[in-house]
């Protein structure tokens, strides 16, 4: 995963331990799969729910994590009975190869053919096969929202299934009565951890007024320690972007922040060394509506913002097109209900005093609006898995 995919070696090591956490866990949920027996309003009569696997499960996953959002998807459609056809992102085919050999071993070691768990490699042509195909029961999608809007176009012209896990503009939020003591790390791991290359990385900081100008010299002086080098180093914390274009597309971002009012506080250039290396990067001055701000640039850029009450802070925080992670960090229980419910995030992942990006498997990961409204590993994520008989 680290030399394939440029995440440090710990992370690649958390990434292959997160899908054997899943298969313990999907474990434990195919002895739990059950539907309610209701009454019935006809004499001698009862209704049952039943649940059946969907068939053929497609799965198509990004490069940020080659190994275990595959896991999250191929773990709970076989406890429910389904086969899976994978493809990998063009630019990690060496570890779809070893995982599925690993699958496969597995499944025929058990007296299970090891093709319930096929693997396609390819571009974006045999995706477009994959979700056009109407012996595809349902297609899992996790990749960018542009991608994926044609991807759930196509499906839907057959009237197929899709689970989209798509873009995120995720926002930290943090208020005067904030333990900065937690705010300092939480808003470097989110915003510089996988070199910005989550779709949980914190791309958007607002602070309040009071406490801006305190935590934007803090950060940039974590920033600064920040140990960047060969990601099977085991002392770096920092790595490179997966291609060239991500360089691009930085240095893009970057001019255009600076075109659009910002100032480049940390960071901003691509560092000299081989390999696609650039600086993890703090901008600040930009209004919380800026175009770049709500554009999701997949690199390690973070945008601090200024707010003033509660309510504009909330509503900066759902006015991005995407849904998906978001965090406050405060001492006020009143304001946390608030986050929580129907006036607050309106992000599939809400969170209190810890950053954006992870995801336990228990939980139900993923986002609303154009993130896709797809739900995978945990909770009752299964069910997209299966269709209902009554």
């Amino acid at each position: 995963v680290s030399l394939e995919m440029g995440k440090i070696f710990v992370e690649g090591v958390g990434e292959v331990q997160e899908y054997v956490d899943v298969c313990d866990y999907a474990v434990g949920l195919s002895r739990m799969i059950g539907g309610p027996i209701l009454p019935s309003e006809r004499p001698g009569h009862a209704l049952i729910e039943q649940w059946n696997p969907v068939g053929l499960v497609g799965i198509i996953t990004a490069f940020n994590f080659p190994v275990a959002v595959y896991g999250w998807n191929s773990a709970i459609a076989m406890i429910c009975g389904n086969a899976c056809l994978w493809k990998g992102a063009p630019t990690t085919s060496l570890i779809s190869v070893a995982v599925t050999k690993i699958i496969a071993k597995v499944l025929e070691d058990n007296k299970v053919p090891g093709a319930i768990c096929s693997l396609v490699c390819g571009g974006a042509d045999i995706g477009t096969a994959m979700a056009r195909d109407e012996r595809m029961d349902l297609l899992s999608f996790t990749g960018s929202t542009k991608v994926g809007k044609q991807v759930a176009l196509m499906v839907q012209e057959r009237f197929g299934r899709s689970l989209l896990e798509l873009g995120g503009n995720n926002a930290i939020i943090v208020f005067e009565d904030a333990d900065l003591n937690l705010v300092i790390p939480s808003a470097l791991f989110a915003a510089v951890g996988t070199a910005g290359q989550r779709c949980t990385t914190a791309r958007r900081l607002f602070l309040h007024e009071s406490i801006h100008d305190e935590v934007v010299e803090k950060l940039a002086k974590a920033y600064a320690q920040v140990r960047i080098g060969d990601p099977w180093d085991s002392d770096t914390l920092y790595g490179p972007l997966h291609t060239k274009e991500a360089v691009n597309m930085f240095l893009d971002a970057v001019e255009q922040a600076k075109q659009q009012g910002g100032s480049v506080v940390y960071g901003g250039k691509v560092i000299n060394r081989p390999g696609n290396y650039v600086e993890p990067t703090i901008v600040t001055g930009l209004p919380h509506n800026a175009p770049i701000v709500h554009t999701e640039t997949f690199a390690p850029i973070l945008y601090v913002l200024k707010f003033k009450e509660e309510e504009e802070v909330f509503a900066w925080n759902n006015e991005v097109k995407q849904g998906l992670s978001s965090s406050i960090f405060t001492k006020d229980l009143g304001r946390i209900f608030r986050w929580l419910g129907p006036k607050g995030s309106d992000c599939g992942i809400v969170n209190v005093n810890i950053p954006t990006s992870g995801a336990e498997i228990g939980g139900a990961f993923g986002g609303e609006k154009h993130t896709g409204g797809g739900r995978e590993s945990g909770s009752d994520s299964w069910k997209l898995y299966m269709r209902r008989s009554t």
